[in-house]
Protein backbone atom coordinates (compact mmCIF):
# COMPACT_ATOMS: atom_id res chain seq x y z
CA UNK A 1 0.00 0.00 0.00
CA UNK A 2 1.57 3.36 -1.04
CA UNK A 3 0.62 6.08 1.84
CA UNK A 4 -0.14 9.73 1.41
CA UNK A 5 -0.44 11.14 4.50
CA UNK A 6 2.40 13.07 7.32
CA UNK A 7 4.54 11.06 9.12
CA UNK A 8 5.47 11.25 12.47
CA UNK A 9 8.62 13.15 13.59
CA UNK A 10 11.67 11.57 13.58
CA UNK A 11 14.01 13.46 15.44
CA UNK A 12 15.99 11.45 17.99
CA UNK A 13 17.06 11.62 21.63
CA UNK A 14 18.07 15.08 22.62
CA UNK A 15 21.32 14.29 24.15
CA UNK A 16 22.28 11.16 21.86
CA UNK A 17 22.13 13.62 19.01
CA UNK A 18 23.80 16.04 20.58
CA UNK A 19 26.60 13.35 20.94
CA UNK A 20 26.25 11.69 17.70
CA UNK A 21 25.87 15.26 15.61
CA UNK A 22 22.76 13.22 13.67
CA UNK A 23 19.95 15.80 14.25
CA UNK A 24 17.89 16.38 11.31
CA UNK A 25 19.51 19.74 9.43
CA UNK A 26 18.48 21.59 6.27
CA UNK A 27 21.66 23.19 4.27
CA UNK A 28 21.01 26.88 3.46
CA UNK A 29 20.46 27.34 0.18
CA UNK A 30 22.95 30.95 0.35
CA UNK A 31 24.86 30.57 3.04
CA UNK A 32 25.18 33.71 5.49
CA UNK A 33 27.68 35.59 7.46
CA UNK A 34 27.37 34.61 11.15
CA UNK A 35 28.81 37.28 13.66
CA UNK A 36 29.33 34.16 16.22
CA UNK A 37 32.75 32.11 15.53
CA UNK A 38 32.30 28.72 13.75
CA UNK A 39 34.84 26.98 15.93
CA UNK A 40 37.58 26.64 13.20
CA UNK A 41 40.78 26.35 14.54
CA UNK A 42 42.81 28.86 12.66
CA UNK A 43 40.19 31.53 12.08
CA UNK A 44 38.42 31.57 15.54
CA UNK A 45 41.12 29.49 17.93
CA UNK A 46 40.74 26.53 19.55
CA UNK A 47 38.51 26.90 22.08
CA UNK A 48 36.35 24.86 22.38
CA UNK A 49 32.27 25.95 21.67
CA UNK A 50 29.97 22.94 22.85
CA UNK A 51 30.49 20.23 25.25
CA UNK A 52 31.52 17.50 22.53
CA UNK A 53 34.41 19.68 21.87
CA UNK A 54 35.51 19.92 25.25
CA UNK A 55 36.10 16.68 26.21
CA UNK A 56 37.83 15.98 22.80
CA UNK A 57 40.13 18.27 24.22
CA UNK A 58 40.45 17.12 27.77
CA UNK A 59 41.15 13.60 26.80
CA UNK A 60 41.34 12.38 23.06
CA UNK A 61 39.15 9.48 22.29
CA UNK A 62 42.27 7.46 21.43
CA UNK A 63 43.25 7.06 24.90
CA UNK A 64 40.34 4.84 26.03
CA UNK A 65 42.04 2.12 24.77
CA UNK A 66 44.05 1.98 28.01
CA UNK A 67 40.93 2.43 30.06
CA UNK A 68 39.01 -0.13 28.41
CA UNK A 69 41.58 -3.03 28.83
CA UNK A 70 42.78 -2.01 32.64
CA UNK A 71 39.43 -1.11 34.09
CA UNK A 72 36.08 -1.27 31.87
CA UNK A 73 37.05 -4.98 31.46
CA UNK A 74 37.49 -6.01 34.64
CA UNK A 75 34.57 -3.24 36.30
CA UNK A 76 32.16 -4.39 33.68
CA UNK A 77 29.28 -2.10 32.01
CA UNK A 78 28.74 -0.45 34.97
CA UNK A 79 32.13 0.96 35.42
CA UNK A 80 32.15 2.73 32.45
CA UNK A 81 32.17 6.82 32.61
CA UNK A 82 29.63 8.14 30.17
CA UNK A 83 31.92 10.68 28.33
CA UNK A 84 34.04 7.79 27.58
CA UNK A 85 30.77 5.15 26.73
CA UNK A 86 28.84 8.17 24.40
CA UNK A 87 31.85 9.58 23.24
CA UNK A 88 35.23 7.89 23.23
CA UNK A 89 34.51 4.26 22.66
CA UNK A 90 33.84 5.51 18.96
CA UNK A 91 37.58 5.74 18.71
CA UNK A 92 37.93 2.40 18.87
CA UNK A 93 35.30 1.11 16.70
CA UNK A 94 32.71 0.46 19.45
CA UNK A 95 28.77 1.74 19.57
CA UNK A 96 26.42 0.68 22.38
CA UNK A 97 23.60 -1.15 20.53
CA UNK A 98 19.99 -0.85 20.80
CA UNK A 99 18.13 -2.26 23.73
CA UNK A 100 15.65 -5.06 22.63
CA UNK A 101 11.92 -4.20 22.32
CA UNK A 102 11.72 -0.30 22.10
CA UNK A 103 9.99 0.65 19.38
CA UNK A 104 10.17 3.18 16.83
CA UNK A 105 7.86 5.51 18.14
CA UNK A 106 10.02 5.94 21.10
CA UNK A 107 13.00 6.66 19.30
CA UNK A 108 12.27 10.53 19.30
CA UNK A 109 11.50 10.31 23.51
CA UNK A 110 13.69 8.28 24.73
CA UNK A 111 17.45 9.41 26.52
CA UNK A 112 20.43 7.29 25.40
CA UNK A 113 20.59 5.25 28.71
CA UNK A 114 16.96 4.31 28.12
CA UNK A 115 17.81 3.08 24.60
CA UNK A 116 21.24 1.36 24.66
CA UNK A 117 21.43 -1.80 25.53
CA UNK A 118 24.69 -3.41 27.98
CA UNK A 119 26.28 -4.55 24.81
CA UNK A 120 28.44 -2.89 22.04
CA UNK A 121 28.68 -2.86 18.05
CA UNK A 122 32.08 -3.25 17.26
CA UNK A 123 33.21 -2.43 13.90
CA UNK A 124 36.23 -4.31 12.23
CA UNK A 125 38.12 -2.17 9.98
CA UNK A 126 39.21 -3.20 6.64
CA UNK A 127 41.06 -0.53 4.81
CA UNK A 128 40.83 -1.48 0.96
CA UNK A 129 38.03 -4.50 1.64
CA UNK A 130 41.56 -6.61 1.42
CA UNK A 131 41.09 -9.62 4.05
CA UNK A 132 43.24 -13.68 3.82
CA UNK A 133 41.37 -16.15 4.64
CA UNK A 134 43.06 -16.11 7.98
CA UNK A 135 41.75 -12.94 8.69
CA UNK A 136 38.15 -13.81 8.09
CA UNK A 137 38.27 -16.91 10.42
CA UNK A 138 39.53 -14.85 12.98
CA UNK A 139 36.68 -12.83 12.56
CA UNK A 140 34.28 -15.76 12.09
CA UNK A 141 35.54 -17.22 15.18
CA UNK A 142 34.48 -13.55 17.02
CA UNK A 143 31.67 -13.73 16.03
CA UNK A 144 30.61 -17.33 17.06
CA UNK A 145 32.26 -17.01 20.78
CA UNK A 146 31.61 -13.04 21.34
CA UNK A 147 28.61 -12.14 19.13
CA UNK A 148 25.92 -14.51 18.85
CA UNK A 149 26.97 -15.34 15.90
CA UNK A 150 26.22 -11.46 14.44
CA UNK A 151 28.56 -10.38 11.58
CA UNK A 152 26.92 -7.72 8.30
CA UNK A 153 29.00 -6.82 5.34
CA UNK A 154 28.95 -3.27 5.78
CA UNK A 155 28.85 -0.61 2.49
CA UNK A 156 32.19 0.87 3.95
CA UNK A 157 33.94 -2.26 3.32
CA UNK A 158 33.69 -3.44 7.25
CA UNK A 159 32.22 -5.82 8.80
CA UNK A 160 30.32 -5.38 12.22
CA UNK A 161 29.61 -7.65 15.12
CA UNK A 162 26.56 -7.30 17.87
CA UNK A 163 26.45 -8.33 21.44
CA UNK A 164 30.03 -7.40 22.16
CA UNK A 165 30.50 -7.17 26.25
CA UNK A 166 33.09 -5.08 26.97
CA UNK A 167 34.96 -7.76 29.45
CA UNK A 168 35.50 -9.69 26.24
CA UNK A 169 36.66 -6.21 24.56
CA UNK A 170 40.60 -6.99 25.40
CA UNK A 171 40.96 -10.70 23.88
CA UNK A 172 38.96 -9.77 20.73
CA UNK A 173 41.71 -6.67 20.09
CA UNK A 174 44.56 -9.29 21.14
CA UNK A 175 43.10 -11.59 18.23
CA UNK A 176 42.34 -9.51 15.42
CA UNK A 177 45.78 -7.93 16.15
CA UNK A 178 47.54 -11.21 15.97
CA UNK A 179 46.23 -11.46 12.35
CA UNK A 180 46.87 -7.66 11.10
CA UNK A 181 43.10 -6.45 12.19
CA UNK A 182 42.18 -4.04 14.44
CA UNK A 183 39.58 -1.51 15.52
CA UNK A 184 41.39 1.67 15.41
CA UNK A 185 39.49 4.94 14.44
CA UNK A 186 36.73 2.56 13.10
CA UNK A 187 34.38 4.98 14.45
CA UNK A 188 34.58 8.63 16.00
CA UNK A 189 36.11 12.54 14.59
CA UNK A 190 38.93 10.81 12.55
CA UNK A 191 39.70 9.55 9.36
CA UNK A 192 37.47 6.30 8.88
CA UNK A 193 38.40 3.10 6.92
CA UNK A 194 39.46 3.90 3.62
CA UNK A 195 37.50 2.69 0.93
CA UNK A 196 39.54 1.07 -2.57
CA UNK A 197 39.16 -1.10 -5.09
CA UNK A 198 37.97 -4.49 -4.12
CA UNK A 199 39.81 -5.86 -7.14
CA UNK A 200 43.44 -3.68 -6.47
CA UNK A 201 45.88 -5.11 -8.42
CA UNK A 202 44.20 -8.26 -9.79
CA UNK A 203 41.71 -6.67 -12.43
CA UNK A 204 42.98 -7.28 -15.92
CA UNK A 205 41.36 -3.65 -17.03
CA UNK A 206 42.27 -1.81 -14.18
CA UNK A 207 44.81 1.72 -14.61
CA UNK A 208 46.94 1.21 -11.49
CA UNK A 209 46.82 -0.20 -8.18
CA UNK A 210 45.90 1.80 -5.53
CA UNK A 211 47.47 -0.39 -2.66
CA UNK A 212 50.10 0.92 -2.38
CA UNK A 213 48.33 4.39 -1.35
CA UNK A 214 46.40 3.35 0.77
CA UNK A 215 48.72 1.57 2.67
CA UNK A 216 51.14 4.24 3.19
CA UNK A 217 47.76 6.54 4.22
CA UNK A 218 47.11 3.95 7.02
CA UNK A 219 50.46 3.26 8.13
CA UNK A 220 51.41 7.14 8.63
CA UNK A 221 47.98 8.57 9.69
CA UNK A 222 45.41 6.01 11.51
CA UNK A 223 46.11 6.58 14.97
CA UNK A 224 48.19 9.77 14.53
CA UNK A 225 47.34 11.84 17.40
CA UNK A 226 47.27 15.27 15.10
CA UNK A 227 44.29 14.20 13.10
CA UNK A 228 42.34 12.30 15.83
CA UNK A 229 40.32 15.10 16.62
CA UNK A 230 38.49 16.20 13.34
CA UNK A 231 35.37 18.42 13.75
CA UNK A 232 33.47 15.25 12.58
CA UNK A 233 33.81 11.82 10.74
CA UNK A 234 36.11 11.74 7.71
CA UNK A 235 35.44 9.65 4.92
CA UNK A 236 38.23 8.65 2.12
CA UNK A 237 38.15 6.32 -0.95
CA UNK A 238 40.70 5.47 -3.64
CA UNK A 239 40.35 3.44 -6.49
CA UNK A 240 42.61 2.41 -9.65
CA UNK A 241 39.44 0.96 -11.41
CA UNK A 242 37.89 1.78 -14.57
CA UNK A 243 34.26 1.24 -12.79
CA UNK A 244 35.15 3.85 -10.33
CA UNK A 245 33.76 1.46 -7.74
CA UNK A 246 34.37 3.34 -4.23
CA UNK A 247 31.31 5.55 -3.96
CA UNK A 248 33.67 8.31 -4.57
CA UNK A 249 30.94 11.02 -5.33
CA UNK A 250 30.07 10.70 -1.66
CA UNK A 251 33.31 10.54 0.53
CA UNK A 252 34.77 13.72 1.96
CA UNK A 253 38.05 13.19 -0.07
CA UNK A 254 38.37 10.37 -2.70
CA UNK A 255 40.93 9.96 -5.48
CA UNK A 256 40.00 8.26 -8.71
CA UNK A 257 42.34 6.58 -11.08
CA UNK A 258 42.87 8.89 -14.71
CA UNK A 259 45.55 9.04 -17.10
CA UNK A 260 47.19 12.64 -17.88
CA UNK A 261 48.11 13.02 -21.59
CA UNK A 262 51.92 13.79 -20.44
CA UNK A 263 51.95 12.96 -16.64
CA UNK A 264 50.76 9.27 -17.19
CA UNK A 265 48.35 7.66 -14.59
CA UNK A 266 47.69 9.13 -11.90
CA UNK A 267 44.60 10.61 -9.77
CA UNK A 268 41.46 13.13 -9.88
CA UNK A 269 40.81 14.99 -6.57
CA UNK A 270 37.77 14.77 -5.08
CA UNK A 271 36.43 16.56 -2.72
CA UNK A 272 33.37 17.52 -0.13
CA UNK A 273 30.94 14.47 -0.44
CA UNK A 274 28.76 13.42 2.06
CA UNK A 275 25.09 12.42 2.29
CA UNK A 276 22.67 11.79 5.62
CA UNK A 277 20.05 14.90 6.07
CA UNK A 278 21.85 17.47 4.13
CA UNK A 279 23.07 15.31 0.75
CA UNK A 280 25.72 16.88 -1.38
CA UNK A 281 27.65 15.44 -3.83
CA UNK A 282 32.08 15.91 -4.00
CA UNK A 283 33.40 18.42 -6.35
CA UNK A 284 36.58 17.82 -8.59
CA UNK A 285 39.17 19.98 -7.77
CA UNK A 286 40.94 19.91 -11.09
CA UNK A 287 44.15 18.65 -9.86
CA UNK A 288 46.26 15.69 -11.11
CA UNK A 289 47.68 13.85 -8.20
CA UNK A 290 50.74 11.55 -9.32
CA UNK A 291 50.98 8.06 -6.73
CA UNK A 292 53.66 9.47 -5.06
CA UNK A 293 51.81 12.48 -3.64
CA UNK A 294 48.42 11.14 -2.70
CA UNK A 295 49.42 10.29 1.12
CA UNK A 296 50.68 14.03 1.27
CA UNK A 297 47.34 15.35 -0.78
CA UNK A 298 45.00 13.31 1.59
CA UNK A 299 46.98 14.56 4.77
CA UNK A 300 46.80 18.26 3.05
CA UNK A 301 42.80 17.64 2.78
CA UNK A 302 42.83 16.10 6.09
CA UNK A 303 44.06 19.13 7.56
CA UNK A 304 42.22 21.80 6.13
CA UNK A 305 39.42 19.76 7.51
CA UNK A 306 40.68 19.55 11.02
CA UNK A 307 41.76 23.86 10.76
CA UNK A 308 38.87 24.77 9.05
CA UNK A 309 36.19 22.63 9.47
CA UNK A 310 33.17 23.91 11.36
CA UNK A 311 32.88 22.92 15.18
CA UNK A 312 30.19 25.33 16.46
CA UNK A 313 27.52 23.18 15.20
CA UNK A 314 27.98 19.35 14.79
CA UNK A 315 25.22 19.02 12.06
CA UNK A 316 27.38 21.48 10.26
CA UNK A 317 30.68 20.23 10.76
CA UNK A 318 30.74 17.79 7.78
CA UNK A 319 33.63 19.00 5.35
CA UNK A 320 30.60 19.10 2.80
CA UNK A 321 29.64 22.32 4.29
CA UNK A 322 32.91 24.10 4.65
CA UNK A 323 33.36 23.19 0.42
CA UNK A 324 30.05 24.87 0.17
CA UNK A 325 31.18 28.12 1.69
CA UNK A 326 34.65 28.06 -0.25
CA UNK A 327 33.88 27.08 -3.40
CA UNK A 328 36.64 24.84 -5.43
CA UNK A 329 38.98 27.43 -6.44
CA UNK A 330 39.21 28.94 -3.13
CA UNK A 331 39.79 25.12 -1.36
CA UNK A 332 42.72 24.06 -4.29
CA UNK A 333 44.51 27.50 -3.29
CA UNK A 334 44.17 26.76 0.60
CA UNK A 335 45.50 23.06 -0.48
CA UNK A 336 48.41 23.93 -2.21
CA UNK A 337 49.57 26.94 -0.47
CA UNK A 338 49.02 26.11 3.14
CA UNK A 339 49.71 22.43 3.60
CA UNK A 340 51.60 21.52 0.19
CA UNK A 341 53.66 24.10 -0.87
CA UNK A 342 53.47 23.87 -4.36
CA UNK A 343 50.95 23.60 -6.85
CA UNK A 344 49.38 21.03 -8.29
CA UNK A 345 49.05 20.56 -12.05
CA UNK A 346 45.64 20.39 -13.84
CA UNK A 347 44.15 17.11 -14.51
CA UNK A 348 41.51 15.85 -16.77
CA UNK A 349 38.41 13.98 -15.39
CA UNK A 350 38.03 10.66 -15.20
CA UNK A 351 35.77 8.81 -18.58
CA UNK A 352 32.35 7.73 -17.24
CA UNK A 353 32.50 3.90 -16.44
CA UNK A 354 30.86 1.47 -18.83
CA UNK A 355 30.56 -1.18 -16.11
CA UNK A 356 28.96 -1.22 -12.74
CA UNK A 357 31.20 -1.44 -10.30
CA UNK A 358 29.91 -4.10 -8.07
CA UNK A 359 32.10 -6.49 -9.14
CA UNK A 360 29.41 -9.52 -8.78
CA UNK A 361 29.68 -12.67 -11.01
CA UNK A 362 33.17 -14.24 -12.80
CA UNK A 363 35.63 -12.70 -13.96
CA UNK A 364 39.09 -12.89 -15.38
CA UNK A 365 42.06 -12.04 -13.42
CA UNK A 366 45.38 -10.46 -15.18
CA UNK A 367 47.23 -13.69 -14.75
CA UNK A 368 44.83 -15.83 -16.14
CA UNK A 369 42.95 -16.69 -12.69
CA UNK A 370 39.38 -15.50 -11.74
CA UNK A 371 37.53 -13.21 -9.30
CA UNK A 372 34.22 -14.04 -8.22
CA UNK A 373 31.79 -11.95 -6.91
CA UNK A 374 29.30 -12.42 -4.57
CA UNK A 375 26.16 -11.29 -2.84
CA UNK A 376 24.32 -12.02 0.41
CA UNK A 377 21.03 -10.56 1.28
CA UNK A 378 21.37 -7.15 2.08
CA UNK A 379 25.05 -7.66 3.49
CA UNK A 380 23.22 -10.49 6.07
CA UNK A 381 26.11 -13.06 6.76
CA UNK A 382 27.05 -14.42 10.54
CA UNK A 383 30.16 -15.81 12.38
CA UNK A 384 29.60 -19.83 10.73
CA UNK A 385 29.02 -18.54 7.49
CA UNK A 386 32.71 -16.78 7.50
CA UNK A 387 34.37 -19.54 9.12
CA UNK A 388 33.27 -21.84 6.10
CA UNK A 389 33.87 -19.43 3.30
CA UNK A 390 36.87 -19.20 4.89
CA UNK A 391 37.19 -22.92 4.53
CA UNK A 392 35.55 -23.01 0.62
CA UNK A 393 38.00 -20.44 -0.65
CA UNK A 394 41.06 -22.65 0.90
CA UNK A 395 39.52 -25.33 -0.49
CA UNK A 396 39.30 -23.70 -4.41
CA UNK A 397 43.09 -22.82 -4.14
CA UNK A 398 42.87 -19.22 -2.86
CA UNK A 399 43.53 -17.46 0.87
CA UNK A 400 42.57 -14.09 -0.54
CA UNK A 401 39.45 -12.04 -0.46
CA UNK A 402 37.66 -8.71 -0.44
CA UNK A 403 34.78 -7.15 0.92
CA UNK A 404 33.25 -4.36 -1.09
CA UNK A 405 31.39 -0.83 -1.18
CA UNK A 406 28.01 -2.67 -2.03
CA UNK A 407 27.96 -5.03 0.89
CA UNK A 408 29.39 -8.03 -1.07
CA UNK A 409 32.52 -9.93 -1.26
CA UNK A 410 34.80 -10.70 -3.98
CA UNK A 411 36.64 -14.17 -4.08
CA UNK A 412 40.35 -13.98 -5.19
CA UNK A 413 42.92 -16.06 -7.77
CA UNK A 414 40.65 -18.93 -8.30
CA UNK A 415 42.02 -21.60 -10.81
CA UNK A 416 39.62 -21.16 -14.16
CA UNK A 417 38.65 -25.17 -13.13
CA UNK A 418 37.23 -24.11 -9.66
CA UNK A 419 35.14 -21.92 -10.84
CA UNK A 420 32.43 -23.52 -10.78
CA UNK A 421 32.61 -25.46 -8.25
CA UNK A 422 33.11 -22.42 -5.71
CA UNK A 423 29.71 -20.80 -6.94
CA UNK A 424 27.83 -24.16 -5.97
CA UNK A 425 29.76 -23.91 -2.71
CA UNK A 426 28.47 -19.85 -2.42
CA UNK A 427 25.48 -21.02 -2.90
CA UNK A 428 25.23 -23.21 0.09
CA UNK A 429 26.05 -20.52 1.76
CA UNK A 430 23.62 -17.88 0.65
CA UNK A 431 25.92 -16.61 -1.22
CA UNK A 432 25.09 -15.97 -4.84
CA UNK A 433 27.27 -14.80 -7.64
CA UNK A 434 24.50 -15.00 -10.00
CA UNK A 435 22.02 -13.64 -8.11
CA UNK A 436 18.30 -11.66 -9.36
CA UNK A 437 19.17 -8.17 -10.26
CA UNK A 438 16.52 -7.05 -7.49
CA UNK A 439 19.05 -8.69 -5.19
CA UNK A 440 22.29 -7.64 -6.13
CA UNK A 441 21.34 -4.15 -6.17
CA UNK A 442 19.41 -4.31 -2.68
CA UNK A 443 21.19 -2.84 0.57
CA UNK A 444 20.14 -2.09 3.65
CA UNK A 445 21.19 -0.24 7.03
CA UNK A 446 22.15 -1.77 10.29
CA UNK A 447 18.35 -1.04 11.22
CA UNK A 448 16.31 -0.58 14.62
CA UNK A 449 17.34 -4.35 15.94
CA UNK A 450 20.51 -2.69 16.69
CA UNK A 451 20.63 1.61 16.38
CA UNK A 452 19.39 3.74 18.62
CA UNK A 453 19.08 6.18 15.99
CA UNK A 454 16.93 3.65 14.02
CA UNK A 455 12.85 3.90 13.78
CA UNK A 456 11.83 0.93 11.63
CA UNK A 457 13.25 -2.06 10.49
CA UNK A 458 15.60 -2.68 7.88
CA UNK A 459 17.44 -5.95 7.35
CA UNK A 460 14.65 -8.00 7.63
CA UNK A 461 11.99 -5.97 5.76
CA UNK A 462 14.30 -5.44 2.65
CA UNK A 463 15.00 -9.26 2.82
CA UNK A 464 11.43 -10.32 3.15
CA UNK A 465 11.14 -7.90 -0.19
CA UNK A 466 13.67 -9.31 -2.10
CA UNK A 467 12.51 -13.27 -1.78
CA UNK A 468 8.94 -11.73 -2.88
CA UNK A 469 10.37 -9.88 -5.82
CA UNK A 470 12.72 -12.47 -6.90
CA UNK A 471 9.38 -14.26 -7.68
CA UNK A 472 7.40 -11.64 -9.44
CA UNK A 473 9.49 -10.35 -10.89
CA UNK A 474 11.27 -13.15 -12.71
CA UNK A 475 9.18 -13.23 -15.67
CA UNK A 476 10.37 -9.70 -16.16
CA UNK A 477 13.04 -8.49 -18.66
CA UNK A 478 15.24 -6.06 -16.73
CA UNK A 479 17.91 -4.20 -18.64
CA UNK A 480 19.65 -2.82 -15.90
CA UNK A 481 19.86 -3.95 -11.82
CA UNK A 482 17.15 -2.03 -9.79
CA UNK A 483 19.41 -0.81 -6.84
CA UNK A 484 16.67 -1.01 -4.01
CA UNK A 485 18.48 1.03 -0.83
CA UNK A 486 16.44 0.61 2.45
CA UNK A 487 17.31 3.18 5.90
CA UNK A 488 15.93 2.54 9.01
CA UNK A 489 16.83 6.78 9.92
CA UNK A 490 17.35 9.98 7.85
CA UNK A 491 20.74 9.57 8.21
CA UNK A 492 21.26 7.50 5.14
CA UNK A 493 24.07 5.06 6.00
CA UNK A 494 22.74 2.96 3.36
CA UNK A 495 22.69 5.49 0.54
CA UNK A 496 19.10 6.32 -0.09
CA UNK A 497 19.68 9.56 -2.42
CA UNK A 498 21.95 7.58 -4.33
CA UNK A 499 19.80 4.57 -5.51
CA UNK A 500 17.32 4.05 -7.86
CA UNK A 501 15.08 3.33 -5.40
CA UNK A 502 15.96 4.78 -1.80
CA UNK A 503 13.56 3.91 1.43
CA UNK A 504 14.15 6.53 3.99
CA UNK A 505 12.76 5.00 7.69
CA UNK A 506 9.53 6.90 9.11
CA UNK A 507 6.37 6.23 10.91
CA UNK A 508 3.72 6.39 8.62
CA UNK A 509 -0.14 6.72 9.28
CA UNK A 510 -2.72 4.71 8.23
CA UNK A 511 -6.42 5.50 9.41
CA UNK A 512 -5.01 7.58 12.39
CA UNK A 513 -2.52 4.77 13.58
CA UNK A 514 1.17 5.13 13.20
CA UNK A 515 3.37 1.56 11.56
CA UNK A 516 6.57 1.28 10.39
CA UNK A 517 7.02 2.61 6.72
CA UNK A 518 9.50 4.63 4.50
CA UNK A 519 9.43 7.51 2.57
CA UNK A 520 10.32 7.03 -1.25
CA UNK A 521 13.41 8.16 -2.89
CA UNK A 522 13.80 8.13 -6.57
CA UNK A 523 16.07 8.05 -9.56
CA UNK A 524 19.40 8.59 -7.53
CA UNK A 525 22.67 6.85 -8.82
CA UNK A 526 26.52 7.37 -8.68
CA UNK A 527 29.49 6.91 -11.52
CA UNK A 528 29.81 3.08 -10.63
CA UNK A 529 25.86 2.45 -10.61
CA UNK A 530 25.57 2.55 -15.15
CA UNK A 531 24.83 6.06 -14.88
CA UNK A 532 25.93 8.94 -16.90
CA UNK A 533 26.72 11.17 -13.78
CA UNK A 534 26.09 10.83 -10.07
CA UNK A 535 22.78 12.83 -9.18
CA UNK A 536 20.52 12.77 -5.97
CA UNK A 537 17.19 10.95 -5.91
CA UNK A 538 13.66 13.13 -6.34
CA UNK A 539 11.12 12.76 -3.56
CA UNK A 540 7.08 12.55 -4.45
CA UNK A 541 5.38 14.42 -1.99
CA UNK A 542 3.79 12.51 0.43
CA UNK A 543 4.51 9.30 -1.33
CA UNK A 544 5.86 6.82 1.72
CA UNK A 545 5.36 2.67 1.82
CA UNK A 546 4.35 0.37 4.50
CA UNK A 547 7.23 -1.60 5.65
CA UNK A 548 5.41 -4.59 4.22
CA UNK A 549 4.38 -2.79 1.41
CA UNK A 550 7.78 -2.84 0.18
CA UNK A 551 7.84 -5.75 -2.45
CA UNK A 552 4.05 -4.29 -4.07
CA UNK A 553 5.23 -0.98 -4.36
CA UNK A 554 8.89 -1.57 -6.33
CA UNK A 555 6.51 -4.29 -8.29
CA UNK A 556 4.19 -1.60 -9.17
CA UNK A 557 7.11 0.80 -10.23
CA UNK A 558 9.61 -0.83 -11.64
CA UNK A 559 6.56 -2.46 -14.16
CA UNK A 560 5.54 0.88 -15.05
CA UNK A 561 9.18 1.92 -15.83
CA UNK A 562 9.56 -1.20 -18.20
CA UNK A 563 6.34 -0.05 -19.93
CA UNK A 564 7.36 3.43 -20.36
CA UNK A 565 11.10 3.02 -20.71
CA UNK A 566 12.88 4.27 -24.14
CA UNK A 567 14.13 1.10 -25.12
CA UNK A 568 15.90 2.26 -27.90
CA UNK A 569 17.77 4.79 -26.09
CA UNK A 570 18.34 2.11 -23.49
CA UNK A 571 16.77 4.43 -20.73
CA UNK A 572 17.54 3.34 -17.44
CA UNK A 573 15.33 3.76 -14.27
CA UNK A 574 16.75 6.88 -12.79
CA UNK A 575 16.75 8.34 -16.00
CA UNK A 576 12.56 7.24 -16.54
CA UNK A 577 12.06 8.14 -12.53
CA UNK A 578 13.28 12.03 -13.48
CA UNK A 579 11.54 12.42 -16.24
CA UNK A 580 7.91 10.55 -15.31
CA UNK A 581 5.24 12.02 -14.15
CA UNK A 582 4.23 11.95 -10.23
CA UNK A 583 1.27 9.52 -10.67
CA UNK A 584 3.85 7.20 -12.60
CA UNK A 585 5.49 7.11 -9.22
CA UNK A 586 3.12 6.68 -6.80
Amino acid sequence: MTIETTDAATRGPRTERAARGDRPAREARTPRPSTRPNGQWKVDGTAPLNANEEWKQVDGGLAVRERIETIYADGGFASIDPTDLHGRFRWWGLYTQRKPGIDGGRTATLEPHELEDEYFMLRVRIDGGQLTTEQLRVIGGISTEFGRDTADLTDRQNIQLHWIRVEDVPEIWRRLESVGLGTTEACGDVPRVILGSPVAGIAADELIDPTPQIDEITSRFIGDESLANLPRKFKSAITGHPSQDVVHEINDVAFVAVEHPSLGVGYDLWVGGGLSTAPRLAERLGVFVSPDRVADAWHGVAQIFRDYGYRRLRNKARLKFLLADWGVERFREVLETEYLGHALPDGPAAPTPATTGDHVGVHRQKDGRFYVGATPIVGRVSGPTLTRLADLVEAHGSTRLRTTPHQKVVILDVPEERVESLIAGLDELGLQARPSLIRRGTIACTGIEFCKLAIVETKAFATAAVLELEERLDAFDLPHPISLHVNGCPNSCARIQTADIGLKGQLVTIDGEQVPGYQVHLGGGLASQDRDEAGLGRTVRGLKVTADGIADYVERVVTRFLGERDADADETFAQWAHRADEQALR
